[in-house]
């Protein structure tokens, strides 16, 4: 015989058991119906019966995993495009704030100052590219 598993309250020690999602109460009334025929039909019945409920069961499976699978599809980029890269505005900000640096340091320290402006700006780039990294 076949014990009615989903009236069953859960066992001492099992824990958490989280609250049933929406097609659950509709696979727990199948079930319930499938126990309740085999009993009306007798045991000769039991393999057609399962193997119903079974097909059943994978088909709110497949759907529910089809529901998961478009949701997370939804939140990611579609193929064959790239995201937005702005490394290119990293990298024209810089060349745009290092041309009058250039002429700045230049014009005002010479060599040493001309050296520690784009070492300034390199740094901020190196510094750039490794954040990047470790966000992929």
């Amino acid at each position: 015989m076949v014990p009615e598993i989903a009236s069953q309250p859960p066992a001492a020690g099992q824990g958490y058991r989280p609250p049933p999602q929406a097609g659950t109460q509709t696979t727990r009334e199948d079930l319930r119906a499938v126990i309740a025929a085999r009993r009306d039909l007798g045991p000769e019945y039991e393999d057609a019966l399962v193997d119903s409920f079974l097909d059943k069961l994978d088909v709110e499976i497949a759907a529910r995993v089809r529901n998961e699978v478009a949701a997370h599809i939804g939140h990611q980029p579609l193929p064959g495009r790239r995201p937005k890269d702005s490394a290119v505005g990293v990298a024209l900000g810089s060349l745009g704030i290092g041309i009058p640096l250039t002429g700045i340091a230049a014009g005002t320290s010479g060599g040493p100052g001309l050296l520690l402006a784009w070492g300034g700006i390199v740094a901020v780039n190196l510094a750039y590219a490794l954040s990047r990294r470790t966000q992929r």
